[in-house]
């Protein structure tokens, strides 16, 4: 009971997009979709299955879970070769600006009087 209303809440907080879209498409036959919707329909009979039966309701949680997991890894992962771009960048720009930098001995040899 307390698993459903925990789904229900997240569902209530899915944006349309989420509801709509599913996930990822099905990597299965469409006889194995057949043969794997009619175990998930069978109650289980082992103390194991049935637990595991019992959380089926948080499969969308989980799987959003994990998907905005990888996401924040790749971000992570994006922002560190910004981060090493950027630096790159700011060495360019230092070598660039103290190769046309005019030192105070340049402009007293560069004056005619």
């Amino acid at each position: 009971q307390c698993i459903l209303r925990l789904a229900e809440m997240c569902r209530r907080l899915e944006t349309e997009e989420e509801k709509v879209l599913p996930f990822y498409p099905s990597l299965l036959a469409e006889g194995e979709q057949r043969d794997a919707q009619r175990v998930l329909e069978e109650t289980p009979t082992e103390p194991l299955a049935q637990a595991m039966w019992d959380y089926m309701g948080l499969e969308c949680f989980w799987q959003r879970f994990n998907k905005a997991k990888l996401e924040e890894q790749a971000l992570e992962q994006e922002r560190v070769a910004l981060s090493q771009r950027n630096w790159r960048l700011q060495q360019l720009l230092w070598q660039y600006l103290a190769g046309i930098s005019i030192t105070q001995e340049m402009l007293g040899r560069a004056s005619p009087t």
